[in-house]
């Protein structure tokens, strides 16, 4: 990977939509790659492409508040997905890297997502903690954990 120069970049909200319906869509009831708060204010959408120019990674940030600190700066991390053939290559660590950066810009004191249990180790190796029972998320009707990471502002 290090021969590639990968490097994450600001995205528009389209081009997320083809390596969202590809990795978490898959095998869920939809095929929308939507979400209400891509157009939100403050939310950015980061990526990845290989030398191909071929979308291999993405993640979208959006101002939403941690549900347990409601009054701090919070980011929530949603749409995290990484080509199957790229995955477990550590571009999600890449992306997850420039989201902190963001957040850190921003004064955030937690980025927190709702994790699928299937990625739930991956976030628990970045720092982040699991918080409350699982649930079985709406669109995708799969076991996912809130999870969380403080950062030292």
């Amino acid at each position: 990977m290090s021969e590639l120069k990968l490097k994450v970049i600001e995205l528009q909200t389209l081009e997320t939509y083809s390596l969202r319906i590809a990795v978490l869509r898959n095998n869920t009831p939809t095929s929308d790659p939507k979400y209400a708060e891509d157009s939100k204010p403050g939310t950015i959408h980061l990526g990845i492409y290989d030398a191909d120019k071929n979308l291999i990674g993405t993640s979208t940030w959006v101002l939403n508040p941690w549900q347990n600190d409601i009054n701090a700066q919070a980011i929530q991390l949603r749409g995290m997905a990484v080509a199957k053939n790229w995955q477990g290559t550590g571009l999600g660590a890449l992306l997850l890297s420039a989201g902190v950066i963001h957040a850190e810009k921003l004064k955030a004191k937690y980025i927190w997502a709702k994790a699928r249990d299937s990625a739930l180790n991956f976030y628990l190796r970045h720092d982040f903690a699991a918080v409350g029972d699982g649930f079985t998320e709406g669109m995708t009707q799969m076991p996912h954990h809130f999870v969380v990471r403080e950062l030292k502002i």
